[in-house]
């Protein structure tokens, strides 16, 4: 009998225990001496419910099952482990110690500690910013939160190692309506903007207006694993200084520049695609990095001024259309440290482009198409190279007809040189020292060789005869033939 008395006294003691920590605050973490989150006047923090302990033991199970899955995934290939930790591809966040922040108007929220934050609320002028030891990792869950601000990022990270931006199952918006004023000497020009590495995740929707910045400015490394995203810019949408790294999400872009932009000034930046599905509007490029862009998968649907541009511009698989009013994919020479060039090794490319001065595919160095299929319709060129150009594997179908190797720039730059040499025929004709026409013509079909004949037909003679040729054949200034 007494053996049971000692028993219940445990078990009621127990009991006690468990019904204390079911009313803990979940923002007991915060000592006054070192705060971890204040504002400008005070901080509004909510008290956690009476199953706030078995929603989180649930949270933490989800949030397991959740990485575990992805990281399974991830580890499909080994670069994948080498770009994301299992945190960063993660799409829920633990909320068992996090601390819940209600935003209010004209409000700067500081958080200065490593943790988990609950952003709610609907706020103007209002800035959350991270200035926390170089150590710390942060994690803001955006949890149906909207806040419009004039002329400063909604939330701002000056210092930490790294910060998660985790959009939960809700719509959030940020904005910023007005001209970006500068902090100091940082030029804060974006929604979001992030002097250290930033992770943008999720499974909600996070919509980012900026009219007349960027949307996300990050000044190190910046990687994308999930979530929605709803951009609209006057300048870039997504831009960071030494990489991107998209592993998933649904990115829907209106920009005015570009939609993904990477460099530095070290003539470095690479972009890294695994997935996701892009539907990207932009008046210069959809993609741009310095050094590397390369797309391992997922779905694009692009429409630019160009579509991809990079040093090296990598294909290894995905379905992209491209619709360009310039070069559907450019390869231009912004850096030493990669081969100026586009590779193409698997997926299914559509590249539309259209009159005018224009490439379906230009690279200023090579050309290497090993696997895949490439679907190109030009009215003009298709593809352009200075260097070399191999078909090694895969398909090549131009204006509906399959090809069995990679043409020189015969149409377009063809077109060029045929005008200029037909103006500089009928310069030499009016000089009475040849026939117009047939000058015209001897500087015609050339390609950007055929330039040439249009600059030495002025005088006439025949001139414009070696201009012309040099340009039909791939001379000095065209390009080498396969």
């Amino acid at each position: 009998m007494k053996k049971m008395n000692m028993i219940s006294a445990l078990l009621a003691a127990i009991l006690a225990m468990t019904m204390t920590g079911c009313g803990m605050n979940l923002n007991t973490g915060t000592t006054a001496e070192n705060p971890a989150v204040t504002r400008s006047d005070s901080v509004k923090k909510e008290e956690s419910s009476e199953n706030t302990e078995a929603a989180s033991a649930d949270q933490e199970i989800n949030d397991t099952v959740q990485a575990v899955e992805l990281s399974q995934k991830a580890g499909s290939a080994e670069q994948d482990s080498e770009l994301f930790t299992k945190r960063d591809l993660a799409q829920t966040a633990d909320l068992s110690e996090a601390q819940r922040i209600t935003v209010s108007d004209g409000q700067t929220i500081d958080i200065t500690e490593e943790g988990v934050y609950v952003i709610s609320g609907t706020a103007k002028n209002c800035t959350i910013r991270i200035n926390s030891d170089d150590a710390a990792k942060i994690q803001l869950v955006l949890n149906g939160v909207s806040i419009t601000n004039d002329d400063f990022p909604a939330i701002y990270v000056i210092s930490a190692d790294k910060v998660f931006i985790t959009a939960a199952d809700s719509e959030n918006t940020l904005t910023v309506s007005g001209q970006f004023k500068a902090d100091g000497d940082t030029n804060t020009d974006a929604v979001i903007f992030s002097n250290d590495d930033l992770v943008l995740n999720g499974t909600g929707t996070l919509n980012i207006t900026s009219a007349y910045g960027n949307g996300v400015t990050c000044k190190d490394d910046l990687k994308i694993t999930g979530g929605t995203y709803n951009v609209t810019t006057a300048l870039d949408s997504f831009e960071a200084n030494d990489s991107i790294s998209v592993y998933d999400g649904t990115f829907n872009i209106k920009t005015d520049k570009d939609g993904f932009r990477c460099e530095n000034d070290a003539a470095e930046g690479t972009i890294t695609v695994l997935g996701g599905a892009y539907t990207i509007t932009a008046s210069s490029d959809g993609m741009q990095a310095c050094a590397l862009l390369q797309i391992d998968g997922g779905t694009m649907d692009i429409t630019a001024s160009e579509g991809l541009e990079a040093t090296f511009v990598r294909i290894n698989g995905g379905d992209i259309t491209i619709s360009a009013s310039d070069d559907g994919i450019n390869a231009s020479a912004s850096t030493n440290a990669y081969e100026t060039a586009v590779e193409i090794n698997g997926g299914n490319l559509n590249v539309s482009v259209g009159q005018g001065d224009t490439d379906a595919i230009d690279a200023n160095g090579s050309i290497y198409v090993n696997g895949g299929t490439i679907n190109i319709t030009a009215q003009m060129s298709s593809f352009d190279y200075d260097v070399k150009a191999e078909f090694n594997g895969g398909t090549i179908i131009i204006n509906g007809e399959e090809v069995s190797e990679i043409p020189l720039s015969m149409m377009g730059g063809g077109m060029h040189g045929g005008m200029g040499g037909m103006r500089g025929g009928m310069s030499g004709g009016m000089n009475g020292e040849s026939d117009p026409m047939q000058d015209g013509m001897k500087g015609g079909f050339g390609g950007r060789g055929g330039r040439r004949g249009m600059q030495e037909s002025t005088g006439g003679g025949t001139e414009d005869m070696t201009g012309g040729m040099n340009g039909m054949f791939g001379g000095t200034e065209n390009h080498t033939a396969i």
